[in-house]
């Protein structure tokens, strides 16, 4: 089977759209299927190309058996809506106008979300093909952007809306990242639930292994001593950052414990101004890192942290850091309730407290670090759990059936 892949983002942005894109792709491959993944030029979330790559239409290339055709975008950095939607523009076009040329007619087309003219593109090339279409959704657009408060009810939320509506009723197949996305597009949209499946986020676990907490990220940055609660990944406007510094203020007394930032995004810059302003000595900021380095950090952190907003879109969400964390034998705090909350308590792995509340995040984060014991166990409950359910390649085989089920 030809399977064409379109994303925006690809690796080397690293990064959960990425890691899907790659990870799944790649196990298509071993399977003996030819999989070519139409994407841009790697720029997010700085906004900013290798030297490489400036000033080029396109480039063909290949990673691990998967065919990358790489177009044209305009980069722009992971903050500013007029840029950000010019991007988004700009590879959509090339997208189809270049990267539909330089493939071959696939059997099947899959176009992620979001963004969704990134779909528009996968859905007009498979048009262009006659091939069927399907469309992937990693988070509601336009929803999630008025849950995070980046727009107002406006004429572009309007239009985003018809463009998701037209994509959802045009689409051979929907295939959601969860199932309380799958209930949500059957209650927004009135598409029937058997028109979609769901394909979680996995993890890797070639990658993700279990390893010594006392490694060399900790000699590195002087973690020796210390209980280090990490966040690593996008510092955006859903993540609700500015509490998790606010928790950091509660605990600023217990020297013991650190709280380490790890990445990039649009809210980095505002949250390292108000780490100052509080003066906050156990709170570190680390510049976003490669994907053969993130193992490392979640091994050497003590308790992983993952939260959003509170939002009631955000009960659907399952972010994939949970899958991450709970490979490498890491406990988490998880401030996202719904699914999210559901999973690490059937697993054991972790501790809830509600979004956006830095008392509740303070307490829970005191408690834990006093309690090694819980921690090792949550640890090895969590990894035994997504051993058992979200094994990445366990995962491309299910997506594999919809395909050729589609095709057939």
């Amino acid at each position: 089977m030809k399977i064409l892949y379109v994303s925006q983002y690809f690796p080397p942005e690293i990064g959960a759209p990425s890691a899907r894109v790659f990870e799944l792709s790649r196990e298509w491959v071993r399977r003996g299927h030819s999989v070519t993944v139409l994407t841009a030029f790697a720029h997010h979330p700085t906004g900013i190309k290798a030297e490489r790559d400036r000033g080029v239409l396109t480039r063909r290339e290949r990673v691990e058996g998967i065919e990358v055709v790489r177009t044209y975008v305009y980069a722009a950095p992971n903050r500013g809506t007029v840029r950000r939607m010019t991007s988004y523009a700009s590879f959509m076009a090339s997208a189809v106008l270049i990267g539909g040329c330089r493939i071959r007619r696939p059997d099947v087309v899959i176009g992620t979300s979001p963004q969704l003219l990134c779909a528009v593109a996968a859905r007009t090339i498979a048009a262009a093909y006659g091939s069927p279409f399907v469309f992937e959704v990693r988070d509601l657009w336009p929803e999630s952007i008025l849950a995070v408060e980046a727009m107002r009810q406006n004429l572009i939320v309007r239009a985003l809306k018809g463009v998701a509506r037209g994509l959802y009723g045009r689409a051979d197949r929907i295939v959601t990242v969860g199932e309380g996305y799958r209930r949500r597009i059957h209650d927004l949209y009135g598409i029937p639930l058997d028109r979609m499946d769901v394909v979680p986020n996995g993890v890797d676990f070639g990658l993700f292994r279990p390893g010594p907490r006392d490694n060399d990220i900790r000699r590195e940055l002087g973690w020796e001593g210390r209980f280090v609660v990490l966040y690593l990944g996008t510092h955006g406007m859903a993540h609700a950052l500015d509490k998790v510094l606010e928790a950091a203020r509660l605990l600023r007394a217990e020297a013991r414990i650190l709280f380490a930032f790890v990445g990039d995004g649009a809210e980095k810059e505002s949250l390292r101004r108000r780490a100052a302003e509080l003066g906050l000595p156990n709170v570190r900021f680390i510049e976003a890192q490669p994907k053969s380095r993130v193992p490392p950090f979640y091994a050497a952190c003590d308790l992983g942290l993952v939260t959003l907003r509170r939002a009631e879109l955000f009960q659907d969400v399952l972010p994939s850091k949970i899958f991450e964390y709970l490979a490498m034998e890491r406990p988490i705090v998880l401030s996202v309730g719904g699914e999210a909350r559901a999973l690490v308590e059937e697993a054991g792995a972790g501790e809830y407290v509600p979004p956006e509340n830095p008392e509740a995040l303070a307490d829970a984060v005191r408690r834990l670090a006093a309690d090694r014991d819980r921690l090792e166990r949550m640890g090895r409950r969590g990894r035994d759990y997504v051993l058992a359910r979200f094994d990445r390649a366990r995962l491309a085989e299910r997506y594999l059936q919809i395909l050729e089920a589609l095709t057939a």
